[in-house]
């Protein structure tokens, strides 16, 4: 269980906060077919308190101000989360001219639910997507003889290596890199949200 982290239920059926639907509006004009749409930047810190950052898939939202990444619980971001559970994520929209910039924390979920929602995102994979968790320990050596899975089937058992990130988000910053100058807003749950406008 990360350090600090609070253990909850199912999210509660709060009202969005009014960053999302100019998230959403921002992911729909970058187009279905644009990864950028789905990446984004995971930044962490290391156990000698240096920075690490990584692209990670968006899989959803799990509430108002939850979202679902995944990652493998052998990698080094998992015993750094586990450490410290405070992260930013940017979401760089190049088509839209905007970048998101979400602050949170791991959110622990009781095991029955995490059980739940692992095994929900786990069925929503490729057999190709599966593999990737039945392959050889993520940074160690390579070995040529290790085997990489091509994929997965439905058949095969929830690997425990299978790791749901939930990050409840707590401040979010909106740069709309569109005309002159720049416009900069930020949001934060303490405030419930408020809007307030900062120079770009």
């Amino acid at each position: 269980m990360p350090h600090g982290s609070s253990v909850v239920q199912e999210a509660a059926a709060d009202p969005l906060p009014p960053w999302r639907p100019l998230l959403r509006a921002a992911r729909q004009r970058e187009g279905s077919r644009s990864p950028q749409g789905r990446w984004l930047q995971l930044a962490t810190v290391a156990a000698d308190g240096s920075p690490r950052v990584r692209t990670l898939v968006f899989r959803g939202w799990a509430g108002p101000a939850q979202l679902d990444l995944l990652t493998d619980a052998r990698s080094a971001k998992a015993g750094e989360l586990a450490i410290q559970p405070e992260v930013e994520l940017c979401w760089l929209l190049p088509r839209a001219g905007t970048q998101f910039r979400l602050r949170g924390r791991v959110v622990v979920l009781d095991a029955a639910l995490e059980q739940r929602e692992r095994l929900r995102h786990w069925r929503a994979l490729s057999p190709a997507a599966r593999a990737l968790w039945d392959w050889p320990p993520p940074g160690a050596p390579l070995d040529a003889e290790g085997g990489f899975a091509a994929a997965r089937s439905d058949a095969d058992p929830l690997p425990v290596s299978f790791l749901l990130l939930r990050i409840g988000i707590s401040q979010v910053e909106r740069l709309d890199l569109n005309g002159h100058p720049h416009r900069r807003h930020r949001w934060l749950a303490r405030t419930g949200w408020l809007e307030e406008a900062l120079n770009p």
